[in-house]
């Protein structure tokens, strides 16, 4: 391991870069795991303007919309490929009055948003605007039911509602209400954060109701639903624990949340405004996913070898202060281009474990925490790609790609622990990756340098001399700190690369600092 002395400048500031070398040694022989293009979901809430304003305009808008969601956030979503995406909650999940999100709009009653901000909503996107939104996107809806405030009878006729196609009382209001046919439901979570928002529930309790909860969400006509139970936040390794022991037989999947943050109780710090030492010490904490996987996986493996119940990462990403401005309890934050970085190592993470990762959904998709688009409603609205949308575009062909085992050997930069929350002492590699043989039979192969300064030479060993033809797409920054905004929609954006040579079964290339790039070769 090579130490890096901690640098003395100015976040920003550009200075004479230094090569380093980096080896990366693939295992194509090794490769057996399928990424589930699910790893790539994500996640809307009712929170701040990620709904209202963001994915939905109403039908009357100025804003260009199609049916009442904003175009150009619709067209932007479909070029992603969104396998799956998470609703309505997140907290809002577990005080969510389902039967108001599905009676004709004029009837619809208001409800304030108590977790976030206290925003009166007036329920105009509900059951009908989600899934009809998913079919539009070709996504798989990914449904919260309300555990925390919400009764079993309740979450028995939403299920209902959703998914039967039979003479029943709730399929046929559904008929009544203009839809005659139920849509594609397979996720279906029981509850969310139970252990906080969503009840403040010990996990013995929670156990019990969730296993009084699922039995009535019933599989109506060819449909099954894939149960998630509510499950642990980061380091609560106790709860997993718990679950597996007492319902693990009747759940398909437990979630896990993970959230790159300085602290919970206080400032989180600016997303836009920090130092050298403040990024590395990001880049740590994201890195320590990998540590809590392991942690509940290992506990899932001991309890379910056969590894019938799938760990669903369905809510990740940064989250920092929100933006001076704007609306107290939105958590409307900006996206840089530390926030791409974030987003690649841990997707590359995410496939290194997906014999038992079956979802992942970043927060938020859009105006909340680590959002692929940011967008207004002034005039005739205006939207913008955050670097991280351009990183889950990159990433592209490593959806349903089945993931290459590989080695790497670099430098790294050694970060004090106990300066973000839980944070223990670690090493910033300076070079990620990750690789995987595409169906169509290419290999995909994204590398980062998360340096500040120094370029890395990288001389990769693919394992085999048949790939002919190497092309890739870079996404960088002039500046850590920098960010798209209305004004500079494309300030960080991706742009071809072409700086990797292939010679026989090697490849080489250089990555200029604070890069990511994703190389395809045929």
């Amino acid at each position: 391991m090579k130490k890096i002395l901690p640098t003395l400048f100015l976040c920003g500031s550009v200075l004479p870069a230094m090569a380093q070398d980096a080896t990366v040694t693939l295992h194509p022989e090794e490769a057996r795991q399928v990424i589930p293009r699910e790893i790539y979901g994500q996640f809307a809430e009712h929170l701040g303007t990620c709904i209202y304003g963001g994915l939905w305009v109403g039908k009357g808008s100025q804003i260009p919309n199609t049916d009442g969601y904003r175009t150009d956030v619709l067209e932007a979503l479909k070029e992603l490929k969104v396998p799956v995406l998470r609703w309505p909650g997140g907290c809002f999940a577990d005080e969510f009055v389902c039967s108001d999100g599905f009676v004709p709009l004029e009837h619809r009653p208001k409800m304030q948003n108590n977790n976030w901000g206290g925003t009166i909503e007036d329920n105009s996107f509900g059951t009908h605007e989600f899934l009809n939104l998913c079919e539009l996107l070709g996504a798989e809806p990914y449904v919260s039911g309300n555990v925390g405030s919400g009764s079993v009878e309740e979450m028995a006729k939403w299920v209902e509602y959703m998914t039967s196609d039979g003479d029943t009382p709730m399929a046929n209001l559904r008929r009544k209400n203009g839809r005659a046919k139920s849509w594609n439901l397979k996720y279906f979570g029981v509850g969310n954060e139970s252990w906080g928002c969503g009840g403040n529930m010990r996990p013995e309790y929670y156990s019990d109701l969730y296993r009084r909860y699922a039995t009535y969400c019933r599989n109506y006509d060819g449909h099954r639903l894939f149960k998630v139970a509510s499950g642990a936040s980061d380091y609560d390794y106790r709860w997993t624990e718990v679950l597996m022991d007492r319902i693990g037989d009747s759940m398909d999947g437990i979630s896990l949340h993970y959230y790159t943050t300085k602290r919970w109780d206080g400032p989180r710090g600016s997303a836009t405004a920090f130092s050298p030492e403040e990024y590395y010490l990001t880049l740590g904490k994201s890195l320590q996913i990998e540590d809590v996987i392991k942690r509940h996986c290992e506990i899932m493996d001991r309890k379910d070898p056969e590894k019938h119940v799938a760990l669903m990462l369905d809510e990740w990403g940064t989250w920092w202060d929100e933006e001076p401005g704007t609306v107290s309890g939105h958590l409307y934050q900006q996206n840089t281009m530390r926030d791409a970085m974030v987003a690649a190592l841990t997707l590359n993470i995410f496939h290194k474990y997906t014999d038992r990762i079956k979802m992942a959904n970043i927060a938020q998709v859009v105006n909340v925490l680590q959002s692929m688009i940011l967008t207004d409603t002034k005039d005739v609205g205006h939207m913008v790609l955050t670097p991280t949308y351009h990183v889950f575009k990159m990433y592209i062909p490593f959806q349903n790609a089945t993931y290459i085992p590989l080695d790497i050997q670099t430098a790294t930069r050694d970060v004090e622990g106990g300066k973000m929350a839980q944070m223990h002492e670690c090493s910033v590699p300076f070079v990620s990756a990750t690789a995987a043989i595409t169906p169509a039979g290419t290999t995909v192969i994204a590398l980062a340098n998360t340096s500040l300064t120094e370029t890395q030479q990288v001389n990769i060993d693919l394992g085999t001399p048949n790939a002919k033809t190497v092309s890739g797409e870079m996404l960088t920054a002039k500046h850590v700190g920098d960010f798209n905004d209305f004004e500079h929609p494309e300030r960080i954006t991706r742009k071809p690369f072409n700086g990797a040579k292939l010679k026989g079964d090697a490849l080489h290339t250089t990555l200029p600092p604070m890069s990511i790039v994703t190389l395809v070769l045929k």
